[in-house]
């Protein structure tokens, strides 16, 4: 049996602030892990509004199995930080399109959900993760029908411990 060769495409803040609100913080490492034991995962994408303070965040995720992808951060009238990673998400999930099996999208947000219906429909969708079950997006739900999993159930698994 030929073994899977899957992507995972991870929506960073998303799955970041999702896991914070719920009062745990995600162990990375363990998260790389698990993608690569239970779906197959052999390249994971992490999405990010680039911020050069965070180096040593990036260098561990490196270091640890992703591939990082930026986008430049930019403020808005209100001097808030904006570096939505939706656009930059989508376009890598279809450049790559032919290089994996299956994907797995890891986010909550309903802005993904015609991504993940065209997953599905053209059987290319491994799985997606999100952060809390009660906060994801009711599109993301109907779009990935029965292949959505959510971290609130994986907490002792992958949570960090201090």
């Amino acid at each position: 049996m030929k073994k899977e060769n899957n992507y995972a495409f991870i929506d960073s803040q998303n799955l970041n602030l999702g896991v914070r609100e719920q009062g745990w913080v995600l162990d990375w490492r363990r998260f790389r892990i698990y993608l690569k034991e239970k779906y197959g995962v052999n390249k994971a994408y992490m999405f990010f509004g680039h911020l050069p303070e965070n180096y040593r965040l990036y260098n561990f995720l490196e270091k640890t199995g992703y591939s990082l992808v930026f986008k430049q951060i930019i403020k808005d009238r209100e001097g808030k930080l904006k570096g939505n990673v939706d656009a930059e998400l989508v376009l890598q999930t279809m450049i790559d399109f032919k290089e994996y099996d299956r994907a797995v999208i890891a986010t909550s947000d309903g802005d993904f959900a015609c991504l993940v219906k065209y997953l599905y429909e053209n059987n290319k969708l491994e799985a997606v993760i999100s952060p809390w079950r009660h906060k994801c997006s009711i599109l993301l739900k109907k779009s990935a029908k029965e292949k959505i999993y959510f971290l609130d159930d994986l907490k002792a698994k992958l949570a960090r411990e201090n």
